[in-house]
C-alpha cells in the first residue's frame, strides 16, 4: 500500500491511497465468502457455484463494493500513521479506480487539528479578582438554613399574602373554551415564585379560603405552545387551602440543631468559612479562564467548524446523561424549558468554541515547553481515579489499556500547561 497526501483548504487533506492487486485480491475472495450462500448459478446447487462461475455471469463488480469495505479501514490507518495526521472528522471516500486484478485506487477527504501560531503565553494581564466574605452574605446564608428549617402550618384566619403556599383547583379557557393542559386539581403554587404566567399569582393575594375567582391572564408571544402563544385567557380559581412559613428563632438553639456548634456566632464563623473557600475556588477558575482567554486571544488559528460541532455533541450528551441520572429525560427538559435541541446546542456553542481552542492552544504550548509527564505522575493520577471509584488500583490498571493511559497522560501534560500559563499571569 502508498499513498499520497494533498492539501486542501479549511483544514482538510486528500489521501490518495493505493491498494495493491493482491490486498485487493483478499477482499474480492472475502466478498465471494460472504456472500456465496445468497447466490444462485443454474448447474449449481445454491450457495456452491465456484467464483469464477458467479463472476461470469453477473461480472466481478457483484463484489467490489463489500471488497472495498473490506480493504479500507487497514488502507486508512496505515495512510493516516504514515502522514502522521490528526484527524478530526469522519473521512469521506471514494473509488478513482477498481479493476480485477489490479491496483484499487482511492481517495479520502478528512479533516485535521490546524496549526496553531502561539503569541505571548506567560505573564499574560488579567484582572484582579479580590476575595472578600461580607456579613450580609452571611446572613443570606443563614437565612437559606432558617428557610430549610422552617415549619409549614395552615392558615385560616386571613387572606392570601405575597410569599404564602396556596392550594388551588383552576380552569383556563380561551374564548370561552376550555384548552388542553389548562386544568389542575389540588394544585400547590407559591404566591410570588412566578412559576404561573403574567399576574396570575398577583391576582391571588387578598382571597381567602373557599373563595373562587376569576384570574384574566395573557400568555406571552413566544410562549412553547404556539396555539396559546400570545392569546389572552380566563382561569376559573378556587382557593382551597392557605399556607406560610413559621422560621425558627436565629439562636444559639438554632444553631446546635442545624449544625455541630453550641452558639450561633461560631455557626456564623462556619458559614464565612466555607463562603470564603468558595469564593477562592471561583476566583481561582476564574483567574484561569481569563488567562486561557488571554493566550487564545493572542494565537493565531483555524478552528474547524466540525471540531466545535464535536464538542457540542460531546456536550449534549454529557448533560442529557446528567438529566437522566437526576430521573428527568432531555425530552421532557426540552418540554419543561420550552427548549428545543436546536436551541439547546446553541446555548453551548459558545462554550464549546472556548473548549475547543483552550485545548488547542494548551497542546501547543505543552509542545512549546516539552512538558512531559513521568510515570510516577501517570501512576499517582490512576491511584486518585482508582479512589474516586472506589476500585482496587491493580483491579483498575486492568481495565485500562495503551490508548487510554496516552490519553490520561495527555490530559495531565494539559493540567501543566494551564498551570504555566495561570502561576506566571499578572494581576492588575
Amino acid at each position: 500500500m502508498s499513498s499520497q497526501l494533498e492539501r486542501l483548504e479549511n483544514n482538510q487533506v486528500k489521501l490518495t491511497i493505493e491498494v495493491s492487486a493482491a490486498r485487493f485480491e483478499e477482499g474480492m475472495q472475502y466478498a465471494y465468502n460472504k456472500n456465496k450462500k445468497h447466490i444462485s448459478i443454474p448447474g449449481f446447487r445454491k450457495g456452491k457455484a465456484p467464483r469464477a462461475f458467479v463472476e461470469k455471469a453477473y461480472g466481478p463488480e457483484i463484489f467490489y463494493e463489500d471488497a472495498v469495505n473490506y480493504v479500507i479501514p487497514d488502507a486508512y490507518e496505515a495512510a493516516v500513521k504514515e502522514h502522521n495526521l490528526e484527524v478530526v472528522s469522519r473521512p469521506e471516500f471514494d473509488v478513482e479506480k477498481i479493476e480485477k486484478g489490479q491496483d484499487l485506487v482511492l481517495t479520502a477527504v478528512v479533516t485535521v487539528k490546524p496549526e496553531v501560531t502561539l503569541g505571548q503565553y506567560k505573564e499574560v494581564e488579567v484582572p484582579k479578582m479580590d476575595v472578600e466574605v461580607k456579613d450580609e452574605e452571611i446572613e443570606e446564608e443563614l437565612k437559606k438554613v432558617q428557610d430549610q428549617n422552617a415549619r409549614i402550618i395552615t392558615v385560616t384566619d386571613r387572606p392570601v399574602k405575597d410569599g404564602d403556599e396556596v392550594v388551588i383547583d383552576f380552569e383556563g379557557f380561551i374564548d370561552g373554551a376550555a384548552f388542553e393542559g389548562g386544568k389542575g386539581t389540588d394544585y400547590s403554587l407559591k404566591i410570588g415564585s412566578h412559576s404561573f404566567i403574567d399576574t396570575f399569582e398577583e391576582q391571588l393575594i387578598g382571597a381567602n379560603v373557599g373563595d373562587e375567582l376569576d384570574v384574566n391572564v395573557t400568555f406571552p408571544e413566544d410562549y412553547h405552545q404556539k396555539d396559546l402563544s400570545g392569546k389572552p385567557a380566563l382561569f376559573k380559581v378556587k382557593v382551597k387551602e392557605i399556607k406560610e412559613k413559621e422560621l425558627p428563632a436565629l439562636d444559639d438553639e438554632f444553631a446546635k440543631d442545624v449544625s455541630e456548634f453550641e452558639t450561633l456566632d461560631e455557626y456564623k464563623q462556619d458559614i464565612k468559612a466555607k463562603l470564603l473557600e468558595q469564593k477562592e475556588k471561583a476566583a481561582k477558575l476564574e483567574k484561569e479562564r481569563n488567562a486561557i482567554e488571554k493566550v487564545i486571544e493572542n494565537a493565531k488559528m483555524d478552528v474547524p467548524e466540525v471540531m466545535i460541532n464535536n464538542q457540542i455533541e460531546q456536550m449534549v450528551q454529557d448533560f442529557s446523561m446528567r438529566m437522566k441520572y437526576q430521573g428527568l429525560p432531555i425530552e421532557q427538559y426540552l418540554q419543561f424549558t420550552g427548549q428545543t435541541m436546536e436551541t439547546l446546542k446553541a446555548n453551548f456553542r459558545s462554550d464549546a468554541e472556548f473548549q475547543v481552542k483552550a485545548r488547542l492552544v494548551l497542546e501547543e504550548i505543552a509542545k512549546a515547553e516539552n512538558i512531559e509527564v513521568t510515570d510516577e505522575e501517570l501512576n499517582d493520577e490512576f491511584k486518585k481515579m482508582a479512589e474516586q471509584y472506589q476500585m482496587e488500583l491493580d483491579k483498575l490498571l486492568s481495565t485500562v489499556g495503551d490508548a487510554e493511559k496516552e490519553s490520561v497522560r495527555e490530559d495531565i501534560k494539559i493540567r501543566k500547561a494551564v498551570d504555566l500559563v495561570v502561576n506566571s499571569a499578572k494581576e492588575n
